[in-house]
């Protein structure tokens, strides 16, 4: 029996942990689709705030944010690195934030990368996990002369990338709203403290959908081919803007190109949001691509809005599509001397990096 009890505690432990990371996604979300009610849903009504330049209700802060935003260029928030502790019906988090921005200024405008933290503490009530208080943070700020290198925004379907927005203006929230809407009655049905099987179901599902997005990113990183083909469903579809097509193509094409043009590729994938239906699931990710080449270091800011299928028990991606958010251009500062040079394990592309013979071994 008290086996049992253990199990149960550890499954319930493991889907609030689950729930409290999806709040923290839907909070960033909230602050940089400048929805104030998808803001609002990641705390209590009661729940309070200290950012420094704002310190009272949390109702009042979103109410604020979600005005200044509506005026300003797409944010981009990114969660990661979350810590959380759960007693009960009370937990406590950190979570590092890496938050984009760009502000007119005298001189022109300034692209701000600004690091802190978000030090947390949450409660649930009637079975639901939200914010009670919020203490933020900052560790680090990077401000910069704009270089917002958009593409040319004539029509060109065959390179076509959507970019954020505002509110119901955001391509991406469009993108989920039509994959939600292939949703069964399953997924529909509320799921209650005793139902442990479906808990359980839902949370090896988002922990499956993880492990794909983490294969995405290396297989662009390594270039390889084999790995990035087998995330995706043999039909499914792809849109990245520099890409786009069938995710069988889309998979060879994507990494013969970092192979062939860039001279280094990362990937660092964070705040993700997912929503089980069954079989079935929609999920937002926030990703910043850095790729140097010509010279010239890029930094991409965006989102992945996945559609997901469960086939013959295996999770894989059936649409994705890439938001553009923010680009930030600079000539490339890259050093591998000095006082880089003791650091001699090196990644790059193919079989080569280190992580396979690790994967491996």
């Amino acid at each position: 029996m008290a086996r049992t009890q253990s199990r149960e505690a550890t499954i319930e432990d493991w889907v609030s942990k689950s729930r409290i990371a999806e709040t923290l996604a839907t909070h960033s979300r909230g602050v940089d689709r400048a929805d104030a009610n998808l803001l609002g849903s990641a705390y209590h009504a009661d729940a309070a705030v200290d950012y420094g330049f704002f310190k009272g209700p949390a109702r009042e802060l979103v109410a604020i944010l979600a005005q200044a935003q509506k005026g300003q260029p797409v944010t981009l928030h990114r969660t990661c690195n979350i810590w959380i502790k759960v007693q009960g019906e009370k937990a406590g988090s950190e979570s590092y934030v890496f938050a984009y921005a760009e502000h007119a200024a005298d001189s022109g405008a300034v692209q701000r990368f600004i690091g802190g933290r978000y030090l947390d503490r949450h409660e649930r009530r009637n079975g639901a996990w939200r914010l009670s208080h919020r203490l933020y943070v900052m560790d680090f700020n990077i401000n910069r002369a704009s270089t917002s290198a958009w593409p040319d925004p004539a029509p060109d379907l065959a390179h076509f990338a959507p970019r954020g927005g505002h509110a119901a203006a955001d391509a991406g929230r469009t993108l989920l709203a039509l994959h939600g809407a292939t949703f069964g009655p399953r997924g529909d049905r509320p799921v209650t403290a005793e139902d442990t099987d479906l808990q359980v179901d839902v949370a090896l599902a988002k922990l499956a959908l993880h492990e794909l997005n983490m294969a995405y990113a290396r297989a662009a990183d390594r270039a390889d081919a084999t790995l990035m083909a087998s995330i995706f469903h043999e039909d499914a579809t792809v849109v990245t803007g520099l890409l786009n097509g069938n995710a069988a193509d889309y998979a060879v094409k994507i990494t013969g190109f970092v192979r062939e043009n860039l001279e280094r590729c990362f990937h660092s994938i964070a705040n993700e949001w997912y929503e089980v239906h069954g079989d079935r699931a929609v999920g937002e990710c926030y990703v910043i691509a850095n790729a140097t080449a010509g010279g010239k270091d890029t930094l991409t800011g965006g989102r992945y809005v996945d559609a997901y299928e469960r086939r013959n028990g295996i999770w894989k991606i059936s649409s994705r599509t890439f938001v553009l958010d923010w680009i930030n251009a600079q000539p490339t500062s890259f050093e591998g001397g000095g006082m880089y040079a003791s650091l001699r394990t090196r990644g790059c592309f193919g079989k080569e990096d280190p992580i396979y013979a690790f994967w491996n071994g």
